[in-house]
């Protein structure tokens, strides 16, 4: 069955945050992710998550200063304290809203061995910080040609080679469909490839990353495939509507309307 979860980041934006999890309820969603809910109490969440009968399926760790320009610091050599200190402050807000995935986010940084080695290091320390708790820490791979130029990894291989030299067993794949349609395309492929190593999917449609049906990815086959290939996790809509988010939502009708 395929399990899709409203990105309230990018969807539903006319709303207050909170009550963007109420619109994903009466949409038919069942989950949500979003960026960072630090700002909001998390108990507020928790609540109205539940009231709503949803699952919060993900978000990321503190990414730094993102209104600078910031997107990510897991990289960075002289941040490592304060991703640290955001690796803790978001597995308080994990477990109050009972979120089993985090993403950290590398930053945009050369591929260098001391940027390296910091990543390898802080995505250890949060691993380990997190496992106690069963929550799987994730990286993704983000593309630099269209969104993040100069992101650490922008390639699967690239983020995995992380992921080996951290050999961490809650550590996984952040695999986003759009993303990944930018750097390497093949995407049947290469999803039935790594699958035993992604923990989370998200899709958005090519260009623009707006909803599936506005451009080249044929979604209709693609989401169907990755069931058949026993993928069970939940998929991300991380996309930036068209237009308004419930009504360009056609296209998930047949997976929101399933039963199981």
């Amino acid at each position: 069955m395929v399990k899709l979860a409203a990105n309230l980041s990018l969807m539903f934006t006319h709303l207050a945050f909170l009550d963007r999890i109420n619109a994903a309820a009466d949409a038919g969603f069942r989950g949500v992710e979003f960026m960072f809910p630090y700002e909001f109490s998390a108990d507020e969440i928790a609540a109205r998550a539940a009231r709503n009968g949803l699952e919060i399926v993900l978000f990321n760790l503190p990414a730094g200063d993102w209104e600078r320009g910031q997107r990510g610091i897991g990289a960075l050599p002289d941040q490592i304290d304060e991703c640290r200190r955001g690796a803790a402050w978001a597995l308080d807000y994990a477990r109050r809203l009972g979120c089993r995935r985090l993403h950290l986010m590398a930053g945009k940084a050369p591929a260098d061995p001391r940027n390296r080695r910091t990543l390898v290091d802080n995505v250890a320390f949060a691993a380990d910080l997190f496992a106690p708790h069963g929550i799987d820490l994730l990286i993704e791979p983000i593309n630099t040609r269209v969104d993040i130029p100069g992101y650490f990894y922008s390639t699967s291989e690239a983020a995995l080679s992380v992921l080996s030299e951290v050999g961490r067993p809650n550590t996984k794949l952040q695999y986003d469909i759009y993303h990944m349609q930018v750097m390497e395309g093949d995407l049947a492929r290469n999803i039935e490839r790594l699958l035993p190593e992604i923990g989370h999917i998200q899709l958005a449609d090519n260009p623009g990353r707006a909803e599936p049906g506005t451009g080249e990815i044929n979604y209709a086959w693609l989401l169907p495939h990755i069931d058949a290939l026993g993928y069970s996790g939940w998929i991300g809509c991380e996309y930036r509507p068209a237009g308004d988010t419930a009504a360009g939502l056609g296209w998930a009708e047949p997976f929101l309307n399933q039963t199981g």
